[in-house]
């Protein structure tokens, strides 16, 4: 992955090197490939290494081709290329990743559904239960950054097989607990096992599609981690209605295990690097030859200071970087408040609306209807940057001139979106109001809230091209730190300030960070320009 975080236009960092695609390649191939790790992480949570050992090697001026250097015979066509796989694999494979994304975030959510039921078993308080809530996010944001760098080292399919393994198996003393303690402690870990999806299944979404073929199933993917958290009350209300709340573990488990036996049997290696490496390997079986070496069995790599870089640089971005703060905690306003949803969803319209389990969980599907609709929009804003790519074109005179700040008029509107949902939520919420009005005003929240991160999440890594792994490791770290203490204050706030006021406190911080993209849309380039890390 590291050679997907460099881009085109940027030289290559000092620090760690890591083994990157294979020297054989075209330098359009090369191109090509950093078009497509920029693509990947759009979901937010992609971490990996910022550099590529042999790319830099090759701007040292060192001959590209080594005659006993292991690469691809033919190209994509090579039967140990991932891009080979018929059209019907891949998508089989897109589905199984997405939908551990969707699990995981789903667990998270699903969770709150349970606290009535908990709470009268194990006499805690409500705070109490929500420290569970915060603890599987924290673990979320913490994976990452060690699993992430460790895929680079062993690839993808031996993180997913031993961190869903441990997903799973997290599962059963949450499902058997005697007391809170158990549930906040073991969620911490299945948190921090679930996040592997998170955080490496874009790259491999990214390994099996070419540039050309890449927007429909990165779509799909990327979709699927936001939609998780409004799908988990809608399972957890059915669930908790009609039985009781141990079987939303049971229900988990049996999902988990359909999920496991899928990765173990359906989604093989697809870690470009890691497959070289097995090719080289049989062709020395094969032939007794061991001058035969694939590009990574050329560098000498340190897992120990791959961690400790994945674990530095997120946190020199943000002391550094203005630009990535200020977005970074407009994202985690937004996961906070979302996160407060959880809680403020069954006071509106399970205390006040008088609505049953079941049927609060089913008003999550406004805000999940709304993100849908937030990624659909999706070609028109290709439309809009495509237009400003071809203006500035124009009138610098370089064909295909694009600035990263292109990436942000999604956000614009999202910006302004976000706040005028939470306020529509707000002031509906009284009783006397029917009930789907604060749903659409969710949805309008959720169409915004999609709209920022996508536009966020791509301007990072344009921005930060040699650095963009840890930008949005930065990002997630911040992100799901927010949505990890939101929700320890939100029912208090709720009951305190009355679901009006609460709700509008909410808006009025989202308020605050609507001129931020706007500012970095205008000013951007200027400010990329005293940058030490960002693109000038």
């Amino acid at each position: 992955m590291a050679d997907r975080e460099k881009a085109c236009e940027a030289p290559a960092p000092e620090g760690d090197d890591d083994a990157g695609l294979d020297l054989q390649q075209t330098r359009s191939n090369r191109e090509s490939m950093k078009h497509v790790g920029r693509t990947v992480s759009q979901n937010g949570y992609g971490v990996s290494h910022e550099q590529n050992h042999d790319e830099k090697a090759l701007e040292a001026g060192q001959p590209e081709k080594d005659p006993y250097e292991v690469g691809w015979d033919g190209g994509d066509a090579d039967p140990w290329h991932p891009r080979s796989f018929n059209k019907a694999r891949k998508w089989l494979i897109v589905f199984i990743v997405a939908a551990g994304s969707l699990t995981v975030t789903c667990a998270s959510s699903i969770y709150t559904s349970t606290y009535v039921q908990m709470e009268a078993e194990f006499h805690n308080s409500r705070e109490v239960s929500i420290l569970g809530l915060s603890s599987f996010i924290l673990g979320i944001a913490l994976g990452p950054m060690f699993l992430g760098p460790l895929s680079e080292f062993f690839g993808r399919r031996p993180i997913y097989l031993v961190s869903w393994t441990m997903y799973v198996i997290w599962l059963i003393p949450q499902t058997v607990a005697k007391n809170v303690a158990t549930m906040i402690v073991t969620r911490f870990f299945d948190g921090l096992a679930g996040s592997a999806f998170l955080t490496v299944s874009g790259g491999t979404v990214g390994d099996m599609f070419a540039k050309d073929e890449l927007q429909l199933p990165m779509a799909a993917f990327t979709i699927a981690p936001f939609i998780g958290p409004s799908v988990g009350p809608i399972v957890g209300g059915f669930i908790n209605q009609f039985t009781t709340w141990r079987w939303t573990y049971y229900v988990l488990i049996i999902w988990a295990g359909v999920m496991w036996v899928a990765i173990v049997l359906l989604v093989p290696e697809t870690f470009h690097t890691i497959l070289l490496r097995d090719k080289a390997r049989k062709i020395r079986k094969e032939t007794g030859d061991n001058r035969w070496l694939a590009p990574t069995e050329k560098v000498q790599k340190s897992v120990f200071k791959a961690v400790l870089i994945s674990l530095q640089r997120p946190f020199q971005l943000l002391m550094f970087e203005p630009m990535c703060l200020f977005l970074d905690i407009f994202c985690a306003i937004l996961l906070g408040i979302l996160y407060v949803f959880f809680g403020a969803f069954g006071i509106v319209f399970g205390t006040h609306h008088g609505l049953e389990p079941y049927q609060v969980g089913l008003t999550f599907l406004g805000l999940g209807l709304g993100m849908i609709i937030g990624m659909l929009t999706d070609p028109v804003w290709h439309r809009i940057r495509s237009g400003l790519i071809a203006k500035l074109s124009q009138e610098t005179g370089v064909p295909d001139s694009s600035e990263p700040e292109f990436r942000l008029p999604p956000a614009i509107l999202g910006s302004v979106l976000v706040s005028i949902g939470i306020f529509v939520f707000a002031w509906t919420s009284y009783p006397s109001v029917h009930w789907i009005v604060p749903i659409i005003g969710s949805a309008i929240f959720g169409v915004g809230n999609m709209l920022v991160f996508s536009g966020i999440f791509t301007f990072l890594v344009d921005a930060y091209p040699a650095y963009a792994a840890s930008a949005l490791a930065a990002n997630t770290f911040v992100r799901c730190s927010f949505a990890a203490v939101f929700p320890l204050f939100g029912a208090q706030m709720y009951h305190r300030l009355g679901d009006q006021w609460a709700s509008s406190l909410l808006a009025f911080l989202t308020v605050a960070m609507i001129p931020f993209p706007y500012i970095f849309f205008k000013y951007g380039k200027k400010i990329r320009s005293n940058s030490r890390y960002a693109r000038s």
